[in-house]
């Protein structure tokens, strides 16, 4: 599953982890063409499924 970002990832972790005190830098951690690891470890994390967490990233990704 390919992110849509717009900005930066380093920008758009910043954001999330604004949004989510709990995650972590090991939480976000994410590698060109892995997105499927970030997603599924953050999903895990959050009790969400991997399409919700896709969608909340690429949101924080798009909003100011």
């Amino acid at each position: 599953m390919q992110l849509q970002l717009d900005k930066p990832w380093k920008m758009v972790k910043a954001k999330l982890m604004e949004h989510n005190v709990d995650l972590t830098e090991a939480d976000l951690r994410y590698e060109e063409g892995k997105e499927d690891e970030l997603l599924d470890r953050l999903a895990k994390k959050m009790g969400r499924s991997t399409q919700e967490i896709k969608e909340w990233i690429e949101s924080a990704s798009f909003n100011d």
